[in-house]
């Protein structure tokens, strides 16, 4: 078993939970059996070794749903894993963390709140990041660093908790185009147009101009996919497939990219 990275945000928010909750949370499959606790998974098909971090100038704000920071299968944990700038924050409706709220007025920030543009007044929708010429009102200044608020729930939550969190209202709301879907649909022809979190991560991070960091999550996201399934069906991962070449390719190309030849 691999040393497991610090914890991060969604660790952090996950311990925290299980500290208040009445009784033992068990993921599907029952009580038997140990997970990693830096992956999740359980031991004889660890992740921790291939978990890839990419420097990025965004950030990620996830705003998790209840018990999401428990299921083995959240994918806002890999983006936790690869962007170092996630933050995680629980919802409820009564209350609100002031730290997220810190984080919202932060001027070092320029938060877009993702959801899909249909369900929203149409004066907040954007559908680019906010030129870098303009001012930001809340500092006069230049506009700080992207930073994705995603809402990380099953898609009836994630409507409830878009219409009952007054204090995102004033965000931009950044909705993703049918061409950027569609163009990553070519690429995951196999899936609906419900994306997991860490896909619609993905897709701002390439909105944002972060290409290496949006195919490392998609490629991690793939290899945990992977793990996950043949660790539920008992089958031993297979390190040699098509997704773990591609994360070990775009690894190598971030290593030549910042290793300077001799």
């Amino acid at each position: 078993m691999h040393h497991a990275a610090p914890p991060h945000a969604v660790s952090r928010l996950r311990t925290a939970r299980l500290a208040r909750s009445s009784k033992p949370f068990l993921a599907r499959g029952g009580p038997h059996g140990e997970r990693c606790a830096g992956c999740r998974l359980v031991p004889s098909h660890c992740l921790c070794a291939l978990r890839p971090t990419v420097p990025t100038r965004a950030g990620v704000c996830l705003i998790m749903a209840d018990i999401e920071p428990l299921k083995p299968s959240n994918t806002g944990w890999l983006i936790a894993d690869v962007v170092a700038d996630t933050f995680a924050y629980g919802w409820a409706r009564t209350a609100v963390d002031p730290a997220l709220l810190a984080m919202l007025a932060d001027p070092q920030w320029q938060p877009y709140l993702v959801f899909p543009g249909e369900f929203v007044a149409p004066e907040r929708v954007v559908t680019q990041l906010i030129a870098g010429n303009s001012r930001d009102p809340r500092s006069g200044g230049a506009w700080g660093r992207p930073l994705f608020v995603l809402l990380d729930a099953t898609w009836p939550e994630a409507r409830k908790m878009f219409r009952k969190s007054p204090y995102l209202n004033h965000l931009p709301v950044l909705s993703l185009q049918n061409e950027q879907i569609s163009r990553y649909k070519l690429r995951r022809s196999r899936r609906d147009d419900h994306f997991c979190t860490s896909e619609v991560a993905a897709l701002c991070l390439d909105l944002a101009g972060e290409p290496l960091a949006a195919q490392t999550l998609e490629a991690y996201l793939d290899v945990f996919t992977h793990h996950y399934l043949q660790a539920k069906n008992q089958l031993p991962a297979d390190h040699d497939d098509e997704a773990h070449g591609r994360l070990r390719g775009l690894q190598l190309s971030r290593t030549a990219t910042i290793t300077p030849s001799l």
